[in-house]
């Protein structure tokens, strides 16, 4: 019998890959390995106002870590990868919300604590947007000052928490009226880094005005000092100069009712004195009457998932039936941005769901003045790789 001679099977070559092919793969495994690492770990943010100065500025970059908390699951899933809201650089949404998923938040190895500086999504729709998708809400950064059970109340615009006096950042800021016998500019505030900053997202922030009164004796406006808003730090060093005779703090006082402030249809508060009140904790119970519908009223009817709410300034009805009380489905964080006096926060919007919580900023990577004095200070050194505290 003839055998058959046996040897190596040559197998038929795969076709090489084109550059085309390979630099189209390239990108979409970076865009991928992007996109988990967005979604799971890290993700970068820009500072675009000085709410949070002078602990943060405008022109900082830092990275927000979702380890600490958990990362949420996305609502929104047909969306352009590493998009928000539109697609870069122009006005065409970036996202299709055929689609709505439940979201879940993975878990973490902390929660939100008094004090962290944490990204979320802002709760209420923002003036001139669309009403977004939770996830897509614009993003905020504030200091979490109450966390779920806490009583929280501000006094003199000093912040209490359950009774005991908040620690006030060490390089929060607030406004003070200064008194001097000399004439200004901009060249002596920058000096001790007092800027007005007209290229912030919601600018302009006025950082120092003079301050003019009318002088019956004179027929004409008087200057008598200037409003400054700043660190008490500067302030230190400013009372120290000869011809500056007065500086105090500029508080409103208590009992005086400001517009836009939260819950203000029902009790007489301001940014300066606020509260006291309860911040909402999962499976918390509370009364339902005038008082509690103007503080709670929005989140029973925003964000817990209720079908079918009517809500009037004295009552609430749930699906058609009256309430006389209310049990929260979850937990809420009141937060508000170290300048104190110039910071859109939960004084004048409400509560940050849980569920609305993004991630807890950790450190500055870049800075960038975007007003610098000279070109050769663009860059501010001293912040990079600060962590945030």
């Amino acid at each position: 019998m003839r055998k058959t001679p046996t040897g190596p099977v040559n197998k038929p070559s795969k076709p090489k890959k084109s550059f085309l092919r390979e630099w189209l793969d390239s990108i979409l495994f970076a865009v991928i390995a992007a996109t988990l690492i967005r979604f799971l770990t890290f993700e970068a943010y820009a500072i675009p106002t000085p709410s949070m100065e002078n602990s943060l500025l405008v022109g900082d970059f830092l990275f927000v870590s979702k380890l600490h908390y958990g990362s949420r699951t996305p609502q929104t899933p047909l969306q352009v990868p590493l998009t928000h809201q539109k697609i870069w650089g122009t006005n065409l949404p970036s996202y299709s919300d055929l689609i709505q998923l439940p979201s879940y938040r993975l878990p973490g190895f902390t929660h939100v604590k008094n004090g962290d500086v944490v990204v979320f999504n802002f709760p209420p729709p923002k003036a001139g947007e669309p009403d977004y998708p939770m996830d897509l809400r614009t993003n905020l950064i504030k200091r979490c000052i109450g966390i779920p059970g806490d009583k929280l109340e501000i006094r003199q615009a000093q912040v209490f928490v359950n009774g005991k006096a908040f620690p006030t950042p060490v390089r929060a800021e607030t406004s003070y009226f200064m008194k001097t016998t000399e004439v200004l500019n901009e060249r002596f505030f920058r000096k001790y880094n007092i800027i007005n900053d007209y290229k912030s997202a919601e600018g302009p922030f006025i950082n120092w005005q003079p301050i003019e009164e009318y002088s019956e004796s004179k027929k004409a406006a008087e200057l008598v000092g200037y409003s400054i808003t700043t660190t008490p730090d500067v302030i230190a060093k400013l009372k120290e100069l000869d011809w500056v005779n007065r500086i105090e703090p500029l508080i409103d006082p208590a009992g005086a009712v400001a517009p836009g402030i939260y819950g203000s249809s029902a009790y007489a508060w301001n940014r300066d004195n606020f509260g006291p009140l309860m911040i909402p904790k999962k499976g918390q119970t509370v009364p339902i009457n005038p008082q509690t519908i103007a503080v709670y009223g929005p989140l029973i009817n925003r964000h817990e998932g209720n079908a079918k709410v009517e809500m009037t300034a004295t009552s609430l009805k749930i699906d058609g039936q009256p309430i006389t009380s209310y049990t929260f489905k979850q937990d809420y964080y009141f937060m508000m941005g170290d300048n104190r006096h110039n910071s859109d926060d939960s004084r004048y919007w409400g509560f940050v769901p849980e569920n609305h919580i993004v991630g807890k900023a950790v450190f500055v990577w870049m800075s960038i003045d975007p007003d610098p004095a000279t070109v050769w200070t663009k860059i501010r050194w001293n912040r990079l790789f600060r962590l945030i505290e």
